[in-house]
């Protein structure tokens, strides 16, 4: 077998079988296949598609390029969630500790923000001490005595992707769907999953800008898991707008903290119940999405969800005098209220717009070795479709740079769009 008649028959439209796949990808993971080769591939792969039945083998020959976390015996069913990311998405800070609170135990591995979308581990690195850095036996003993865990992605779980993804991204193929959701399942399969939800973002804030390309996406993802024994779900949500009004690492876990508090904005809560029910549902501790709700509900009204986010906290290291007073966590140096320019109904609120403005301010990174800076960020005041009136708050910058401040005031001041037709609000999810 050779890696260039590979090439060739994927060039040529044809559908690969197991054994090609898996060659291929033990080829490329021992380096017996150069990148050269590899990209080639992968932009076969772009232009041609793949179907449900290859996807499914790649994805589970990724899986078997390294380590598989074994959770028998540590929980009765490993459930995870994932979300494609976008602006404003902090919903796993406050969804694992309402699910755990349930009695359902849940461990995720989670990753760094790149581009404009934020990254769940530097939120809660915002955290002092918080420990991101756990390694195999310390995650299992955690969720066993814990029934929680938030920590990075092992380097030894589907390696085969890390490396594939560096490619992907340098040669222009990071858009092909079928190698988005082999990426995205194979790494929930090798961290132990045996039931997931998946929260894929559409519109502009997201990299699945059209529903239709969301639907392709989540359908695939979802054959992916039938394909493989993992009962799999995929919810569809909206991301042309930031989720919540906090927009930054710091500022987005006093959101999140607000929110377990049974505080927090309307549509962000509202998000992560709905999220929470399907996790409680798919992890068998709830009979339907009504019962599920209610379990969620309860747990924020009793405080049940709030102690367990102190108990993830504390259990990796993490000063939960800074859960208990959000106000300690890193303040900005400059603070500036924007007010609206004119009155009128909010029609557009460029959820990009406003992610690309977080990093260019340094809550995000453009590349893996920049650094974060946790305190600044923006609270953006209202939602498309509201009404808004001259010289009322719109947004609110925390910058630590004058210059930096002046930038964003104009970039996310242009990203707020204002008109005298009354527009309808945004859905939370599309299906």
């Amino acid at each position: 077998m050779r890696a260039v008649d590979i090439i060739i028959k994927k060039r040529e439209k044809g559908e690969l079988t197991q054994e090609e796949i898996n060659f291929f990808v033990q080829g490329f993971v021992k380096g017996d296949i150069p990148d050269y080769q590899v990209s080639a591939w992968a932009m076969a792969v772009l232009l041609n598609g793949m179907t449900p039945q290859e996807t499914t083998d790649l994805t589970l020959a990724m899986v078997l390029s390294g380590r598989i976390l074994d959770l028998t015996g540590v929980v009765d069913i490993a459930v995870d969630k994932h979300s494609s990311g976008g602006v404003g998405d902090k919903t796993t800070l406050v969804v694992l500790p309402i699910v755990a609170a349930c009695g359902l135990p849940v461990g995720k591995m989670s990753g760094r923000g790149l581009g404009f979308s934020g990254g769940t581990l530097d939120k809660m690195e915002s955290i002092p001490g918080y420990r991101v850095d756990l390694n195999t036996d310390e995650f299992k003993r955690q969720l066993k005595e814990k029934g929680i865990v938030l920590t990075g992605q092992s380097l030894d779980l589907a390696p085969a992707d890390g490396k594939l993804y560096s490619l992907r991204d340098v040669t222009g193929t990071v858009p092909s769907i079928p190698l988005i959701a082999s990426s995205i399942m194979s790494k929930k399969i090798a961290a132990g999953a045996q039931a997931i939800v998946l929260d894929v973002k559409v519109g502009n804030g997201a990299f699945m800008e059209t529903l239709d390309m969301a639907r392709e996406l989540s359908a695939l993802m979802v054959q992916i898991g039938d394909l493989a024994g993992r009962k799999t779900i995929c919810l569809l949500s909206d991301m042309n707008q930031p989720l919540g009004h906090a927009v930054g690492n710091a500022l987005e876990v006093k959101e999140a903290i607000d929110t377990l508090k049974g505080d927090g904005p309307a549509d962000f809560r509202e998000h992560c119940l709905h999220v929470s029910a399907y996790m409680l549902v798919v992890g068998k501790r709830a009979k339907d999405l009504n019962e599920g709700r209610g379990m969620a509900e309860k747990a924020i009204a009793n405080g049940s969800a709030f102690e367990k986010f102190r108990v993830l906290v504390a259990a990796q290291g993490g000063d939960v005098s800074y859960v208990d007073d959000s106000d300690r966590m890193a303040r900005a140096k400059f603070v500036e209220v924007v007010k609206a320019p004119c009155s009128g109904f909010l029609s557009r609120v460029d959820a990009r717009g406003v992610g690309e403005a977080s990093v260019a301010l340094g809550a995000g990174r453009a590349k893996k070795s920049d650094a974060v800076d946790h305190a600044v960020g923006f609270i953006i005041h209202h939602k498309v479709g509201e009404r808004v009136e001259q010289g009322e708050p719109l947004f609110t910058i925390h910058a630590n740079d004058e210059r930096k401040l002046a930038e964003a005031r104009a970039s996310v001041l242009s990203a707020h769009i204002i008109g005298n037709a009354i527009v309808p609000p945004l859905p939370l999810f599309y299906e």
